[in-house]
């Protein structure tokens, strides 16, 4: 595993280091009854980097407060 560059500057995307990103919502069925009678009961937020397609989940938070934890 490799260390983190202590120069390289933390904003961005942590793929590509892009600061403009998408932002959407999904919602999924879980397990058990609900994904037999498809109740889709799970939200996320997904924050997607528009220069490289990267993405990540954030549940239960609001897209402001996602989008700074995937800025940096």
């Amino acid at each position: 595993m490799s260390r983190p560059d202590p120069n390289r500057d933390q904003r961005g995307c942590p793929k590509c280091g892009h600061e403009e990103t998408e932002v959407d919502e999904i919602s999924t069925s879980g397990s058990g009854l609900s994904k037999m009678f498809d109740v889709q009961n799970r939200q996320f937020t997904v924050i997607s980097c528009t220069h490289c397609g990267y993405s990540e989940l954030y549940k239960g938070q609001s897209s402001g407060n996602a989008i700074d934890i995937f800025l940096g």
